[in-house]
């Protein structure tokens, strides 16, 4: 008998968490982070708030969660895994497109577009909050872009004096400036031209 009851347990902590993800996630789209409890999560998850805390100490550990969770699920939906790297073809250009390409129809979809922006307003007057967003989510991404930077470095392919992280600011500052702003809108064509600029600035010097 215990052996039957140990997994119906374990998918009913899935369900639960699952459920959990998806109500922060709902929440602080429809609400902001500021008026997003854990009684409005539990509420909206059917779950008991003691059941959130026995996961999380609070709600930014669970909205970080629930971000992170739903980041890793886009990436294996684009056939990749949490520790994807970037391409690396032999063509940068191309590779570099690709990714941003994929990080635009991201920034697009409304399923990350509302927590994005929720947590992202938070991080900058919670210091904490912003920091383990940071070191959680962007840290590692920005580090896929710095290593593809210096391969192509030792290929030859960029200026082997550039420093990699100002490198890939360049991608990805202009990306993140337009979508916070609201400036204008996010299309692949935005994100071609990106590279295409960046990497005249980062081509090896003659």
């Amino acid at each position: 008998m215990s052996d039957t009851k140990a997994p119906d347990a374990s998918r009913r902590s899935e369900r639960s968490r699952r459920a959990i993800f998806d109500a922060a996630l709902a929440l602080v789209s429809e609400t902001g982070y500021a008026k997003t409890t854990i009684e409005g999560i539990a509420a909206r998850a059917g779950v008991g708030k003691q059941t959130i805390y026995r996961w999380w100490p609070s709600k930014a550990a669970v909205l970080l969660d629930a971000f992170l969770d739903l980041a890793a699920r886009a990436n294996e939906a684009l056939g990749g895994d949490a520790d994807s790297e970037i391409p690396d073809t032999g063509d940068l250009a191309a590779d570099l497109k690709y990714v941003l390409r994929a990080t635009v129809d991201e920034m697009n979809d409304p399923a990350f577009d509302g927590p994005t922006r929720a947590l992202a307003a938070e991080g900058m007057v919670d210091p904490e909050l912003g920091a383990r967003f940071t070191e959680a989510l962007l840290e590692p991404q920005l580090g896929y872009y710095a290593r593809r930077i210096e391969a192509a470095q030792a290929a030859g392919d960029v200026d082997p004096d550039v420093d990699p992280r100002i490198a890939l600011e360049l991608l990805v500052g202009p990306l993140h400036h337009r979508w916070s702003l609201r400036t204008l809108p996010l299309t692949h064509d935005y994100a071609d031209t990106l590279v295409d600029l960046a990497l005249r600035g980062l081509a090896p010097r003659a």
